[in-house]
């Protein structure tokens, strides 16, 4: 872990290399163009190929890519009771915060009488990332695939990578189906981006690109965003803490440790303003993993990815945390409602001691998709609106084109547009 104190003469060096931009790693650039000209001229074979490299899967064809209603069906059986109520807990607390974020078509008239408003409609076709590997995410489906379902989008297409024997985990696939994916492919990595984006032989493409993913999974998405739309940039996870005296140091241990078991490049950040909170936390990160059962990822996020702050003053936390923008803040302070209101780039905040991250990562309804690697200053997280596509809509009769008519020939002739100006006032004349 990387300690950092704000009474060192480096701090201000220290804390300026946490102010973020999204951008990606060194290196990963190349290789994720290279994986999307492979697909864009090759198509199914390139995928196969690419499968076989990175997720150690041999697939036959194209077509056994596709996961198949039999497989679908199968998981019932594959998945105990418990694990299905978990599962649909989750999916209800979605469903109900997605529906009540959804926008609604409107009308009305503007200055000039004319009748002016939007309408929404999903989109036809959707493409959704699922990360799987060694902690396959089954929480994901719920928080994406219930999203477009409550979009009403007709076509939701799910991309997951299979394991060496070319299978997905089954609870996953329970949990796909029942949150009303209409195909899933045993993809992953750019390649299961650049096969949405591109679409291949056998996998016509999407409308929009939405979920997390690994950073290659993450540049993909930058790289393909105009061949196709893209909902955020969601790269690996992160947590911040930022507590004064009043955090408890076994809780903020346990969500540090809860972000650092995704392994990888995961970040974890803790900022306070009470020194005696900083070691306190320190000893239970101590005490604590010893107890946890994914060593080898731990022991590498927290190497890696773990930074801690003592800082002079909270407010003094509130600008590395905006500066840093971390896909989850938990802010444990008896200042929050003077706290809460300077937090500007976070994706998502968990307030108090009592609401750990997983939580939000699990059950609580917001969706889990944020964006991360400092993207928070630029990107919301996924929302149920991002499933709709947008149309304004404008109408005039004869008085409100009368009225409109001097203005617009006003800014035409402004703008050398003499075109755009008759278009309106010739309406005014017969």
């Amino acid at each position: 872990m990387r300690l950092i104190r704000y009474t060192q003469e480096n701090f201000a060096s220290a804390i300026k290399e946490l102010d973020r931009r999204s951008a990606p790693p060194e290196g990963v650039e190349k290789i994720v163009n290279e994986v999307i000209a492979e697909v864009h001229s090759r198509g199914d074979a390139a995928i196969l190929e690419l499968s076989k490299k990175f997720d150690k899967a041999d697939f036959e064809n194209g077509e056994a890519l596709r996961v198949t209603d039999a497989e679908l069906a199968a998981s019932d059986d594959l998945v105990d009771q418990t694990t299905k109520d978990a599962i649909a807990a989750s999916r209800r607390n979605v469903i109900d915060f997605a529906k009540k974020s959804l926008r609604q078509d409107w009308m009305g008239t503007n200055e000039q009488g004319a009748e002016v408003g939007e309408i929404y409609q999903p989109f036809e076709r959707v493409g959704i990332y699922v990360p799987g590997g060694s902690a396959p995410l089954v929480s994901t489906s719920n928080m994406t695939v219930c999203l477009a379902k409550a979009a009403g989008c007709p076509e939701i297409v799910v991309m997951t990578p299979p394991g060496p024997d070319g299978t997905v985990n089954p609870a996953l696939l329970y949990a796909l189906k029942e949150a009303g994916a209409t195909e899933v492919y045993k993809i992953g990595g750019a390649q299961a981006v650049a096969a949405m984006a591109l679409g291949t032989e056998t996998i016509p493409p999407v409308l929009k690109i939405y979920g997390p993913g690994n950073s290659y999974v993450v540049e993909a998405k930058r790289q393909l965003f105009g061949v196709v739309a893209v909902d955020l940039l969601p790269g690996p996870s992160e947590v911040v803490v930022l507590s004064d005296e009043s955090g408890k140091a076994a809780y903020i241990a346990a969500d540090l440790l809860a972000q650092a078991e995704h392994g990888g490049d995961s970040g974890m950040g803790f900022i306070t303003d009470s020194e005696t909170l900083f070691d306190e936390v320190q000893k239970e990160i101590g005490e604590q993993v010893k107890t946890l059962s994914r060593q080898a990822q731990l022991t590498k996020s927290l190497q890696d990815g773990c930074w801690m702050i003592l800082v002079e003053n909270l407010e003094d936390g509130v600008k590395i945390v905006n500066g840093y923008a971390p896909e989850h803040l938990s802010l444990v302070t008896s200042r929050e409602k003077e706290i809460l209101p300077q937090i500007k780039t976070s994706g998502a905040i968990f307030l108090g001691n009592m609401s750990p991250v997983a939580v939000g990562d699990f059950l609580a309804g917001p969706s889990h998709e944020l964006p991360t690697g400092g993207a928070g200053k630029s990107f919301p997280g996924l929302t149920v609106d991002q499933f709709q596509r947008r149309t304004s809509i404008v109408r005039l009769d004869q008085d409100s084109i009368a009225k409109s008519a001097p203005i617009v020939e006003a800014f035409a002739k402004v703008e050398g547009l003499d075109a755009h100006g008759r278009s309106a006032t010739i309406r005014t004349e017969r």
